[in-house]
């Protein structure tokens, strides 16, 4: 399946409002030798990574929730939300 980095962001940010709700910024990589799309998370100077398979990220783009990514944002909000409280 073909889409571009923008088209993938554009629904993740559709799927997770929370993302955008928490100020976070999305960015997306792709890299080859894990055939992957290495996930950025960022607030501030603080930032967190994940990889989204890209069988996974295909998925998404059809509409369908990728829920291990779901509950990576989750914790990463709490864990940034954390760090920037100074908690």
């Amino acid at each position: 399946m073909a889409y571009s980095r923008e088209e993938l962001s554009k629904k993740l940010l559709e799927m997770y409002p929370e993302i955008e709700k928490f100020g976070l910024s999305l960015s997306l990589d792709f890299d080859e030798s894990k055939n992957a799309w290495v996930v950025t998370l960022e607030k501030d100077n603080h930032k967190r990574h994940a990889f989204l398979d890209k069988k996974d990220a295909d998925s998404c783009i059809e509409g369908n929730a990728c829920i291990y990514l779901g509950m990576l944002i989750a914790q990463y909000i709490k864990d940034l939300e954390m760090e920037i409280s100074g908690k």
